[in-house]
């Protein structure tokens, strides 16, 4: 499902959650939402010893992958069942 508005504390509870099941990343690159370039977000990459990058303001082809993503979401339109795996979100999005 997809959604407008989230806390960087709903998106590091989010991130915790993925990271039960397939463990801890190096790093996370990402654009500079709100949600992203909080204090939350800030702490829990510190605590978790994630190293963040976001990429730099201006530069969406950085970040070319998620703005794909997300823009075949929004023409997609929600999305009823969450993704259970990278390749489920490729066949969903493959349509």
């Amino acid at each position: 499902m997809t959604d407008t508005s989230r806390s960087g504390a709903r998106v590091a509870r989010g991130l915790d959650a993925v990271m039960a099941q397939r463990g801890r990343p190096l790093m996370c690159a990402s654009n500079n939402g709100t949600e992203l370039t909080s204090n939350a977000m800030l702490k829990w990459s510190q605590d978790r010893q994630v190293e963040w990058h976001p990429i730099a303001p201006g530069r969406p082809r950085q970040n070319a992958f998620v703005k794909g993503f997300n823009g075949r979401l929004r023409d997609e339109g929600l999305i009823e069942t969450p993704f259970t795996s990278l390749a489920h979100a490729r066949a969903v999005l493959a349509r």
